[in-house]
């Protein structure tokens, strides 16, 4: 990804001064956080530059990010916990580009995703077909809370990426939606990121400044907020800086 170094003032910032916009972030409404997160992924997905104060671009955390290194601490392997078989129906909520570089043609599961970001969406359209138009079933441009499907759909669903970016409550209608389309004992697999993680805060400050504000829960508050949406943990995985979560309604 091209970047380009801010063109603000100089003036140097204390890791306190970046750190207090990440640990008090604004309750806000939920569509005014959706559109946040949906603006700067679809910024990352084209290229575009991102302007941010040099005390930013200085940190290590910055410099992996440019080169292209931090993703392999970020990304969750949810097929870990909960590998997609053949035949079933799958939703990827948050999908990105899923589809296009996860083994979904191995697989055999049938691709059902959501997303926010209209060119993640769009790519998806334009390519998931031509890499496999039986497993495909389309992805749905709306937020994660927002379920148009049948109830009892789907045998599996997953979430990877992007819970750190909303409230504990929109989390818990996020669950509810969710409940509603599993079928009886199917899983729900998602991540969330854990604060204790030594690049937790760090990577926070990088995504605020990068567009997207993030929200810094306890793993404790996490598991109230699971059981509160009347979900059973059945397996977790620690990761370096998310924690996967399997759970059951």
């Amino acid at each position: 990804m091209s970047e380009k170094r801010s063109s603000r003032s100089s003036k140097a910032f204390s890791s306190g001064d970046l750190l207090s916009n990440v640990l008090s972030p604004s309750s806000g409404n939920w569509q005014a956080q959706i559109a946040g997160v949906a603006q700067r992924f679809d910024r990352e997905y084209r290229r575009e530059a991102f302007e941010l104060p040099e005390a930013v671009e200085a940190m290590p955390i910055f410099q992996e990010w440019t080169a292209g290194t931090l993703q392999t601490k970020t990304a969750s392997p949810f097929w870990k916990m909960a590998q997609p078989q053949k035949n079933q129906r799958c939703l990827d909520l948050g999908c990105g580009v899923s589809f296009l570089i996860y083994p979904w043609r191995d697989w055999g599961a049938l691709f059902y995703g959501q997303e926010m970001s209209t060119f993640a969406r769009d790519t998806l359209i334009a390519r998931g077909p031509q890499l496999n138009s039986k497993l495909f079933k389309g992805v749905e441009l709306a937020p994660a809370h927002q379920l148009k499907y049948e109830p009892a759909f789907f045998d599996l669903a997953i979430a990877t990426g992007f819970s750190c970016y909303y409230p504990l409550e929109y989390w818990q209608a996020v669950m509810t939606a969710v409940k509603r389309v599993l079928k009886p004992g199917a899983s729900f697999v998602f991540d969330v990121l854990n604060p204790d993680t030594p690049l937790a805060e760090n990577w926070a400050i990088l995504e605020t400044y990068l567009g997207a504000e993030v929200f810094l829960e306890s793993l404790e508050d996490w598991k109230k907020t699971i059981q509160a949406a009347g979900g059973k943990i059945v397996k977790t995985q620690a990761g370096e800086l998310f924690q996967l979560y399997k759970v059951q309604f």
